[in-house]
């Protein structure tokens, strides 16, 4: 026998299998079709479910409307897009959820690939507007060409998964999967955050295409085009520690060092300009920016390993001891000192007069980055330490 969840106080003996949460802040215009739509679904496919709105502060009648539809209301007190979406899944019982707006432009008659996908197998299961159809002024065109594409590509390479619609509003996932992924961001970017936790905890998905239509909700949309844009990407950044510190940190290395290679020998002339001991200080430069963000790079992932979050993987830190690191700083401090004295002995044969400085910068500058290279290994290597302290 089949279970329709529908009521908003009985309280029913049978667990549902599917589980439709749908946030809302304002969304009388549109609510009720959602939610009968829903229903519809659950008659359509013959599966047992319930559909749950997680009401954000409405003040224009959605949970009326939504209860007079036959949902479930809940009301989540913390605001924003991504607290809605965990209080209304905190209060489900279904074995798959399957999240999408509230303001009809997501079709719930649609789910049926989305449950298809998760009967074979998979714990994630995405949408895909780009495949499935974007109807006329459904999407803004920044959105659509820009924001979207870009956010997706990024999330692709960072995290290495084949979702192409970071940001379809219309997803699903087990029980099993949302507990693991243990989210927590409250805006908009908890669309990303799903998608990147999923990826890195490795969990079975799947990609379906999606129809967008135009929205039913007669006002400005909730989203915020620049501000979430930033919070999604800054997000991504957050969450990949080697695309934030690692890789650019390594490219400032590689091009500092290829540089005071080249100018600790000679002028390199380039077209009608000469690059000389100027271009060698700030190519040193490169090198002491690009060591400290590696730097960083290792630390977050020593954080996070500590704290147990779920972050991009990286190298093992089992080589790392603070003797090995205190010994590498005393490498450079000594190196530069050494530098430092040729300098030194270079102006007393010139009687401690004026000195030429394409001559003399070329032992001071290096001398210099590696002293400064050194105490910056060491404070590393101390600080590396205390986050290795195990916590009792």
């Amino acid at each position: 026998m089949n279970f329709f969840a529908f009521q908003t106080t009985k309280v029913t003996p049978e667990k549902p299998a599917i589980s439709i949460v749908i946030p809302c802040l304002d969304e009388v215009r549109t609510i009720a079709v959602c939610v009968q739509k829903a229903r519809q679904a659950f008659l359509d496919l013959q599966v047992s479910g319930e559909i749950i709105v997680a009401d954000n502060g409405s003040q224009d009648g959605s949970i009326e409307a939504a209860e007079n539809a036959g949902a479930r209301v809940v009301s989540v007190a913390a605001s924003g897009y991504g607290a809605a979406i965990r209080g209304g899944v905190e209060q489900s019982q279904g074995s798959f959820i399957i999240m999408g707006d509230g303001d009809d432009s997501y079709n719930f008659l649609e789910i049926k690939p989305f449950i298809e996908s998760w009967k074979a197998g998979a714990d994630f299961v995405m949408g895909n507007r780009f495949k499935g159809g974007i109807d006329k002024d459904a999407m803004p065109f920044l959105h659509r060409y820009l924001g979207n594409p870009v956010l997706s590509f990024i999330g692709r390479l960072f995290f290495q998964n084949h979702f192409r619609d970071f940001h379809c509003g219309m997803r699903g996932f087990t029980r099993e999967a949302f507990d693991k992924m243990k989210l927590t961001t409250a805006g908009m970017e908890f669309a990303s955050e799903m998608v990147v936790k999923a990826s890195l905890l490795n969990l079975p998905s799947a990609e379906v295409p999606v129809h967008l239509y135009k929205d039913g909700r007669g006002r400005p949309p909730h989203l915020n085009t620049w501000t979430d844009g930033w919070r999604h990407l800054r997000f991504l950044l957050l969450f990949s520690p080697r695309w934030l510190f690692f890789y650019p940190g390594l490219t400032f290395v590689f091009l500092g060092l290829l540089f005071s290679s080249l100018l600790l020998r000679s002028v390199i002339p380039f077209q009608s300009i000469r690059l000389d001991v100027s271009t060698l200080l700030y190519s040193n430069g490169l090198v002491l920016v690009g060591s400290q963000m590696i730097a960083f790079y290792i630390m977050s992932q020593a954080f996070a390993r500590r704290e147990g979050l779920s972050i991009q993987s990286g190298i093992s830190l089992n080589w790392f001891t603070l003797e090995k690191g205190l010994i590498l700083a005393g490498s450079f401090i000594i190196f530069g000192m050494w530098l430092s004295f040729t300098a030194l002995h270079y102006w007393e044969l010139q009687n401690f007069g004026p000195l030429n400085p394409q001559i003399v910068l070329r032992k001071v500058i290096p001398a210099v980055t590696s002293i400064l290279l050194g105490f910056q290994v060491a404070t590393f290597s101390f600080f590396m330490s205390f986050l290795q302290i195990r916590k009792s």
